[in-house]
């Protein structure tokens, strides 16, 4: 039997190093597959900066993390990937590399490179240590969306949190993107804990894919240079609270979830808030730390554990439960997947914090469907 955090830790490993060792090397090109649906013909432009930037998205707070009390194994694969993301991410933004990624060709890349710019926030002292080529090279890439038009949904996020984090490089930003982001997220708010993805209500997972998380480190990280901004936080947060519960109230007993709506390849990505308001210590006191870790578990072990899987070079292929192309949209191609290493946000959490070192305990879906006691549910 092997501790939970150390079978994260080898879980993250297998989704991560692929990309990240052939970016690190100018190969990633090379020797990706491009996975996508068959009436979609322009995928290799952009997949290979999803790829990076969204498997950094998710192992960013654990790159961050000093390895000083990490046991010796996951201080040898932190070590590792460490110095593989500097390495790719070298290679992703230097114009002259083989695997210079997409950031100005296309609508398509404000996408892409948002999930990098989220890495870049949620760890500030592994990017600000990049050698300065490399972290100009980032800025200019990042500046590079300024061109792209984001449509009128949660992709006003994405200019958002790549101005966000260009303010987190540099100091300075474009205001205005930012405000229009935020203000309009504040009118589609639709009651308990949920956006709606534009004006209208959708039935998905787009508020833990991107709307909340965004939402909330966009104000984490510049809400201090503006007022309403300021104010606007400790709502934005009292909304993820309860969205969170319903979340960890949506994991069933075997770790399945609510196959519905788009993007539903991303797997375990699905849960980025739960893991997000874990990492944060912004849990609503109805889940405990050891709770939240134990359906995060469920769900990352259904999904990522499922045969099919990984192809037999290792990498993500479309699907939910395994190998299902049928799951993927026109837009969704082998580097999209990597959203799923989201789930696995906590990892950033030391060993010793209660998400970690706290009893096992079982989550709702596991208690309420063993006949257990379990208080009601509320709107928030």
């Amino acid at each position: 039997m092997i501790d939970t955090r150390t079978e994260w830790v080898r879980k993250i490993d297998r989704i991560a190093r692929p990309v990240l060792a052939a970016m690190a090397k100018g190969e990633l090109r090379q020797t990706m597959p491009v996975e996508h649906h068959p009436v979609s013909k322009d995928r290799a432009d952009y997949t290979h900066l999803e790829a990076m930037g969204r498997t950094l998205c998710g192992i960013a707070p654990w790159l961050e993390l000093s390895p000083t009390d990490m046991q010796d194994e996951e201080r040898a694969v932190h070590t590792s990937l460490r110095k593989l993301a500097g390495d790719a991410i070298a290679s992703g933004v230097d114009p002259k590399s083989p695997d210079f990624c997409n950031f100005s060709k296309g609508q398509q890349p404000i996408v892409d490179a948002a999930f990098l710019a989220h890495a870049a926030i949620r760890a500030p002292q592994f990017f600000h240590a990049l050698p300065r080529q490399t972290q100009q090279h980032l800025i200019d890439a990042l500046r590079m969306t300024r061109t792209r038009k984001p449509a009128f949904c949660n992709w006003l996020l994405f200019s958002a949190i790549i101005e966000a984090a260009l303010f987190s490089l540099t100091g300075e930003c474009d205001l205005m993107r930012i405000d229009y982001a935020v203000r309009q997220h504040e009118q589609w708010y639709k009651g308990d804990g949920v956006y709606g993805d534009g004006p209208n209500y959708h039935a998905d997972y787009y508020n833990s894919f991107v709307i909340q998380p965004m939402l909330i480190d966009v104000l984490r990280t510049v809400g201090h240079l503006d007022e309403a901004w300021k104010t606007m936080l400790a709502t934005v947060i009292a909304r993820g609270q309860r969205y969170a519960e319903i979340q960890e109230r949506s994991v069933a007993p075997d770790g399945s979830f609510p196959a519905i709506g788009r993007s539903i390849a991303y797997r375990c990505g699905a849960f980025q808030h739960l893991a997000q308001m874990a990492l944060q210590h912004a849990l609503p006191e109805t889940i405990p730390p050891a709770q939240s870790r134990a359906a995060l578990t469920a769900v990352i072990r259904r999904t990522i554990d499922a045969p099919g899987t990984f192809d037999n070079g290792g990498w993500l292929t479309i699907g939910l439960c395994g190998h299902q192309p049928s799951t993927g949209e026109n837009y969704i191609s082998t580097g999209s997947l990597y959203l799923c290493s989201a789930a696995f946000l906590p990892l950033g959490l030391a060993g010793t914090d209660p998400f970690w070192k706290d009893d096992d305990v079982n989550y709702t879906g596991q208690l309420i469907w063993s006949g257990k006691d379990v208080k009601a549910d509320h709107h928030g």
